[in-house]
């Protein structure tokens, strides 16, 4: 195999100061082109008293307002484009489970530029050119499978479309197809190990190599049950519809130490959640983004609600964002403790008697919550070893988080599996 930094492109090789002097051009050109073009945008603007002319540097960003997704709802389905409407060649929305989805629309020269950065995130993955590809990620509305469908084929590789669902069938080709790279979600690759061990393949045995994981956080210790149990290499990618899709950060096989940013199309910066200040490089964070390329949507510091920190440059010179924790809209306050789905991840998975499929249940009594920990027992656990799985996962919480929970140990097989982002927190205190 080549070596990575053999086949970088022209923006994977500019040099810090090369990137600055083309973010801040590119940043100007959208800002103009948001405002000429969206009337959000325009209003926005000018209840703020900027112009896109008071953006002389980069740091001049942060005079300029945030968008978030409500703005999106509220401006649905078209109020955000920035092109006319038959000039766009695709449009993608999420789900809209908490009201309005958010529809995303792209050019051809969007749907190129995308392409581009999943080739890239594939390459700095550690996939090459003929891998054959399996894609488990959703097609359809979601951005995840075309996304990186696309983005594949751009790169020469063959692809799957394998989408998600039917998971024996997914096991059997990849059997036979024998692809290189697999896309899906990190909780849909443990449904995948379930089925292979049903089945008694094993594994380790198969022909992949990669694993591209994102659409969820996941944590370290996911990645190292993963990696151990495929003997591949689990590693990490970034993006959101409203940005772009997937695509946007990549974490590169040789470091695993974080997500680089393509940072030639899309700036980051960190803010404190509450009061929306531009945090230092190095303070987490609330992760936002302005796009600099995209014609259809552009996004002025759209804040995403993920959580992480901005690092320097260590595979590529792009800057590094850490794996995301959590978001702030999934944090949930349990008598006055902040208590991330990530946090009790850990903790499962490093729970001996316990498999890596875990629920969280809240509910109220009087006026105090509770959260539930249910986490299934791995095959041939017996009644004290799930007691003592209990206990051990009752003491971490309290030690590590500092609040205290109820545990059930459920058996195998019987929590619900995720076929495409997982479902970690079921709110049950507002059902009567």
């Amino acid at each position: 195999m080549a070596d990575a930094t053999d086949l970088l492109d022209a923006g994977e090789r500019l040099g810090r100061e090369e990137l600055r002097e083309l973010q801040l051009e590119r940043l100007r050109a959208s800002l103009r082109h948001a405002y000429a073009n969206v009337p959000f945008y325009r209003e926005s603007f000018d209840k703020a008293g900027v112009r896109p002319e008071d953006c002389r540097s980069l740091a001049d960003l942060a005079r300029f307002p945030f968008t978030t997704k409500a703005d999106l709802r509220e401006n649905y389905p078209y109020g955000m484009f920035a092109v006319p409407r038959e000039r766009i060649r695709r449009l993608h929305a999420s789900s809209g489970t908490t009201g309005r989805p958010t529809v995303v629309g792209y050019t051809d020269n969007d749907l190129s530029m995308w392409a581009d950065m999943v080739a890239r995130s594939i390459r700095a993955a550690g996939g090459r050119a003929g891998d054959i590809v399996h894609v488990a990620y959703g097609y359809g509305l979601f951005t995840g499978g075309l996304g990186a469908h696309y983005g594949a084929e751009r790169l020469g590789c063959t692809v799957v479309p394998a989408s998600g669902g039917m998971t024996a069938r997914q096991v059997q080709l990849i059997q036979d197809l024998q692809p290189a790279v697999i896309m899906v979600t990190p909780s849909y690759m443990l449904t995948l190990l379930d089925e292979f061990e049903r089945q008694g393949v094993d594994p380790r045995g198969t022909s992949l190599r990669v694993g591209i994981f994102g659409a969820e956080p996941w944590t370290e210790q996911m990645r190292h049950e993963i990696e151990e149990r495929f003997a591949i290499d689990a590693v990490d990618i970034y993006g959101l519809s409203e940005v772009i899709g997937p695509g946007v950060a990549q974490e590169c096989v040789e470091t695993k130490d974080g997500l680089t940013l393509w940072e030639d199309h899309f700036y980051p910066e960190v803010v404190d959640p509450i009061t929306g200040e531009v945090l230092p490089e190095g303070e987490r964070g609330e992760l936002v983004f302005t796009s600099l390329t995209k014609e259809a949507m552009p996004v002025v510091r759209y804040r995403t609600r993920d959580l992480t920190r901005l690092l320097p440059g260590t595979a590529r010179a792009f800057r590094r964002m850490e794996k995301i924790t959590g978001r702030s809209d999934d944090m949930v306050i349990l008598r006055g403790v902040n208590l991330f789905p990530t946090q009790i991840e850990e903790i499962v998975l490093r729970t001996p008697g316990v498999a890596p499929h875990f629920q969280l249940r809240l509910t109220r009594e009087g006026r105090l919550d509770r959260l539930t920990v249910r986490a299934e027992a791995r095959a041939g656990a017996g009644p004290e070893a799930r007691e003592a799985a209990a206990r051990s996962i009752c003491a971490a919480v309290k030690d590590g988080i500092g609040v205290s929970v109820d545990v059930e140990i459920v058996e195998p097989e019987s929590l619900e599996r995720s076929v495409g982002k997982i479902r970690r927190i079921v709110d049950l205190r507002t059902q009567r």
